[in-house]
């Protein structure tokens, strides 16, 4: 009697087979043969994946061998083919950076060369401006300051002369108008004796 209970048992328990119990099954053998947790969850999200753009059920893949191992199969390869393509983005990545960096070290040295030109030709003004200083006595800088005051102040002058003169410019320009079309408005009246009257 106990056997035959066992028997109903077994019975009843494959009578309930689910599409779940495939799934976790391939999970745990997958999880058996060495596995890792990460691997399986990212196998069996591909699995959905996969029936869905081949447009079959999962219980499809899960039950036909032939299907899970097409599915592994094109797994392994598109797993190395992203790892291939990674490693050309880092090699690509580290190929931009090095010759970044050489370009940047190319960039520094013209720097550092364009800084000691500067420096080299700041010392030849400078020294040109003590030269400069050396010669001239203090009467001959009070003499060119005073008409250097003086220029400027004619330049102010000369600049608001021609201010005046510009706006003076501007309104007879206005004022022409005003009276090319009064004499236009004139013409037209005398050639339309009607509308004299």
């Amino acid at each position: 009697m106990a056997s035959q209970s066992a028997l109903n048992r077994s019975v009843t328990r494959k009578a309930k087979w689910v599409p779940h119990q495939a799934r976790h099954s391939l999970a745990t053998s997958l999880l058996r043969a060495g596995a890792s947790l990460t691997h399986v969850r990212r196998y069996l999200g591909h699995v959905a994946a996969v029936a869905r753009r081949a447009d079959v059920s999962r219980t499809f893949l899960y039950d036909n061998a032939e299907a899970r191992t097409a599915v592994a199969t094109a797994m392994v390869e598109v797993g190395e083919r992203r790892t291939q393509l990674l490693a050309d983005q880092d090699d690509e990545r580290e190929a931009t950076w090095r010759e970044r960096a050489l370009n940047a070290e190319e960039a520094l040295k013209a720097a550092h060369g364009e800084i000691l030109a500067q420096r080299t030709r700041i010392g030849e003004l400078l020294g040109q401006v003590r030269d400069l200083q050396a010669e001239w006595t203090e009467e001959a800088i009070q003499r060119i300051t005073t008409e250097n005051t003086t220029l400027k102040q004619r330049v102010r002058q000369l600049t608001t002369d021609n201010r005046t003169l510009d706006e003076r410019l501007k309104a007879a320009r206005s004022n022409l108008r005003f009276q090319d079309r009064r004499v236009a408005d004139l013409e037209a009246r005398l050639t339309d004796p009607a509308s004299t009257i």
